[in-house]
Parts: C-alpha cells; structure tokens; sequence
C-alpha cells in the first residue's frame, strides 16, 4: 500500500514540476483529432491527403527534434550526426516494406502458371526485382530478416543503438568534446552516406529504397487512410517521446546531465561518472531518432543516402536553435516550423514576389531565409522561441 502511495506521489510531483508535458499533450491531442476528422478518410475531407502525410513527417522531425535537444540542450553534447540514426531506422523498416511489397509482386505474377514456383524461383524472382536496378539478383546477407516485420522493428532499435553505443565508447572514454566531438559525429555521418552510395552496399546505392508508402497486403486500403494511421502512430510517438525526455530530465539525474552540459570537470570532480550519462544520453537518443525515422519514411515513399548527408543534422541543430535549446517543447516548436513552412515555400503554395528586376522564387531562396532567420535568433532571441514562450508565462504570472 505504502509503495502505491510512494508511486502516486512521485507521478503528481512530476507533472506538477512540468505542467508544459500535460499541456503538450493536449495541444497535440486536438491536432491529432482535428486533423482526423478535417481529413479525406474520415469526416469534412478539408485537409488533402498530402497535408495528412506532411503533417505526419512533422510530427517525427518533431521527435527527432526532442532526441537532439536532449543530447545537446540538456546534457551539452552537439552532435552533427543524429541524422544517420534517423536515415538508419528508415533503411530498417523500408528492408521489409520493399520485400514484402516485391514479395507480394513476385507471387502474382506466379500464379497463372501450371506449376507452383520454388522457394528459390521465388527468391531470384525477388532479387531481381529489387536489385537488378544496381546491376544484381542475389538478396544480400543483410536482408536475412527482411521477410520479419518483428525482426526489422528490433533492427530499428538495435542497429542505430548499438553504432551509437560503440562510436560514444570510443569517443567519450577518449573525452572527446566540444568542437572535436561535433567534427567525429559529422565524420561518421559522411562515412555511413558514401557507404550506403554504393552499389555494392547491399541498400541498391543512390536508388535507395522507394515505394514504401504501400504497406504489405493493404494495397485494396487508400493511401488517404493509411496516411491517417501514420500521423496517429506519429503522434503517439511524439507524446511518448515526450513523456521519456521529460523525465529524463526531471530530478537529480537531469540535474546531473545539465551540470556536464555547463561545467564537465567540475560534476567528474564530485564522483560521477560522466562518460557512463553521457554514453546513455547518446544511445537513448540515437533509438529515438531511428523510431523517428521508422515512422518518416514510409510517409516520405522513399529513402536514399541523401538524406543522411552531413548538412540534414546541420539543419537539425538549426531547428532546436530556433525553438529555443534546453526546452523540449522549444525544439517541437522549432522543428514544426521550420518543417511546415518550408513544405509551403517548397511546395508551391506560397506565391512568387514580381519584383520588376527579377522574380522572388521561393523555392530558391528559403533556406537562404532559413539561415538569416537563424543568425537573427543567435543575435537577438539567444533563447530561441522557447525563451520568447517562457518570457510571456513568466509576464501573466506576474499579472
């Protein structure tokens, strides 16, 4: 009785220290249903089933966003390679979506034949069909689990876990930090996208993995209800998410990470052993990242080495600047707008501006706005939006 006791008190005193995760909650609660019944699938049909999809990719930048604010808000480790966790968990899941898609390809066009195909028709059938783009027909050895959906999702975990676990191994017990340590993660993240640029890579190189957005044995279900199952599956995961970071956060194991982030030495100096945080802080959110982009990925259609270049965790700590670092809510805040506005401004919904000498193409200068929004947030909102958010709370308290 007294442990249920302990267990309820513990949970009030962690909501009443961050009322911001119920509120979170909420906001993205009314999003999620707003959105459900404005959709094509199901209701009014107000919102496109390409915005459905847009919003559902938000949500997951939005997660990833929450994993590099962690890593480098809170425990002060600025990692320019979180991409290549969130492109890993993509490849993971998009192996068994393009198999089972191929497999179930495959098995239609066998089936006016006389005689039933072998397991081994079968598989050079798939293998051709998937590889015979880069020159090949022989499933590569990792794809062994590729027919598993279970063993994919474990590969979505595993996979960016355990390089994050050995690269911050190796990195933090040489203690590796500041600028050096950003540099190494940049590093590894150039060398996962030139490896996976090969044909030989056994990922079909610079064709990547595409048709993801057709889901295994669902081809009768609209692409206008599947959609809406990923943005729910998004927004479950972003609030869990949340829910994780908040707490990781939260008491003397945050206060911790938040004393290496502001004096390393000195928290290494009372006897704890920072390496061990800061290794967990980098694994964590490496996982994070990679359920991220297991859930972006068969929304985006396709994934390629692209997008695991360098400049994509760049722009990550972009957004968490915007937002306002050392704020989860900050870095949701500025990975949703960063995200929707450049879908506008990309995507054709934003006119172009006549100047009388020459046009405004948007398309062509957004992330030239982009980056003059982010020197003007460095020069004069250090904060980020975040700190504008806290700054407006703190004034009505007041009031």
């Amino acid at each position: 009785m007294s442990d249920n006791k302990v267990s309820i008190q513990s949970t009030r005193s962690f909501v009443l220290r961050n009322p911001s995760v119920l509120v979170f909650l909420m906001v993205l609660s009314i999003i999620t249903i707003g959105a459900t019944f404005m959709s094509d699938a199901f209701g009014l049909g107000l919102l496109s089933t390409s915005f459905i999809k847009t919003l559902g990719k938000t949500l997951c930048l939005c997660l990833i966003a929450i994993a590099m604010d962690l890593v480098w808000g809170y425990c002060g480790i600025l990692s320019l390679g979180h991409f290549a966790f969130f492109g890993l968990g993509g490849y993971m899941i998009g192996m068994w979506l393009m198999y089972e898609r191929t497999k179930d390809i495959v098995l239609n066009s066998f089936a006016g034949q006389t005689l039933p195909p072998t397991s081994q028709e079968i598989s050079d059938a798939i293998g051709t069909q998937i590889f015979g783009v880069v020159g090949g027909s022989d499933i590569p050895l990792i794809w062994y689990f590729a027919d598993s959906l279970l063993a994919q999702l474990l590969l979505v975990v595993l996979v960016p876990g355990v390089l994050a676990l050995v690269f911050g191994w190796l990195a933090f017990r040489s203690r590796v930090t500041g600028v050096y340590l950003s540099i190494l993660t940049q590093a590894m993240t150039l060398a996962l996208a030139l490896y996976l640029f090969q044909n030989d890579s056994g990922l079909r190189g610079n064709n990547g993995l595409s048709g993801l957005q057709n889901l295994p044995g669902l081809t009768d279900v609209s692409q206008s209800v599947i959609s809406l199952w990923f943005l729910w599956g998004s927004a479950i995961m972003l609030g869990v998410g949340y829910l994780l970071a908040s707490w990781v956060v939260t008491g003397k194991f945050g206060n911790i990470i938040r004393g290496i982030r502001d004096d390393e030495a000195r928290v290494r100096f009372l006897g704890y052993p920072v390496e061990i945080y800061k290794l967990f802080i980098f694994t964590l959110t490496a996982i994070i990242a990679a359920v991220a982009g297991a859930l972006y990925y068969p929304q985006a259609g396709i994934i390629n080495p692209a997008e695991l270049a360098p400049i994509a965790s760049i722009y990550l700590a972009v957004w968490v600047a915007i937002g306002g670092r050392g704020r989860l809510y900050g870095a949701v805040i500025g990975a949703a707008l960063v995200s929707l506005l450049s879908s506008a401004f990309t995507g054709g919904q934003v006119p172009d501006i006549p100047l009388g000498f020459a046009t405004l193409h948007w398309v062509d200068w957004w992330t030239v706005f982009l980056g003059f929004g982010f020197v003007l947030v460095t020069l004069y909102a250090p904060n980020g939006i975040g700190g504008l958010v806290d700054r407006i709370v703190r004034k009505g308290d007041d009031t």
